[in-house]
This record gives C-alpha cells, sequence and structure tokens, in this order.
C-alpha cells in the first residue's frame, strides 16, 4: 500500500519537473500530470534504480510531456486558433 502511495507521490515530483523543463504551456491538469510522471517513473524504473533512475525518469517525463502537448493538445484547440496561431 505505502509502494503504490509513494509511487503516486514520485511521480508526481517527476511529472511536475517534466511540465518545468519542457519550454511553453502546457494545457493539462493534475491528474494527467501524476499520470505521466508515474509512466516515467515506471520506464526508468525498468531500466535503472537509484538517483540516475530518478533523472532518467525526469527525462523520460520531458519528452512524454512534448508528446502530449504535440499530439493530445493539438487536436483539442480549435481550427480557426490553430489557423490564427492563437494559443
Amino acid at each position: 500500500m505505502f509502494h503504490i502511495i509513494g509511487l503516486i507521490l514520485i511521480g508526481l515530483v517527476v511529472g511536475a519537473l517534466g511540465r518545468l523543463f519542457h519550454p511553453g504551456r502546457d494545457k493539462m491538469g493534475l491528474l494527467m500530470t501524476m499520470v505521466i510522471g508515474v509512466a516515467s517513473v515506471l520506464i526508468a524504473g525498468l531500466l535503472i534504480h537509484g538517483f540516475l533512475g530518478f533523472v532518467i525518469a525526469v527525462v523520460i517525463g520531458v519528452v512524454l510531456v512534448a508528446l502530449w502537448s504535440r499530439l493530445v493538445e493539438a487536436r483539442r484547440r480549435p481550427t480557426w486558433r490553430q489557423k490564427l496561431k492563437i494559443d
């Protein structure tokens, strides 16, 4: 039980750092930030453990936030805003 709570808390920190290091605005909520962070921690945990694993998790978090911004958020904006380049 404590392992799951710890994973969620570390995922929230990693997701927040991923959003912080990604340039530009990210229109995602707290839940999506936590999901991206937990996914990053799980992927990095499969590769390596310890502090280096945390750093790799943050890098993976930045990549996942960038992918989310490019693929999902681009579809949510109305087409007239995309043509005028309005955020």
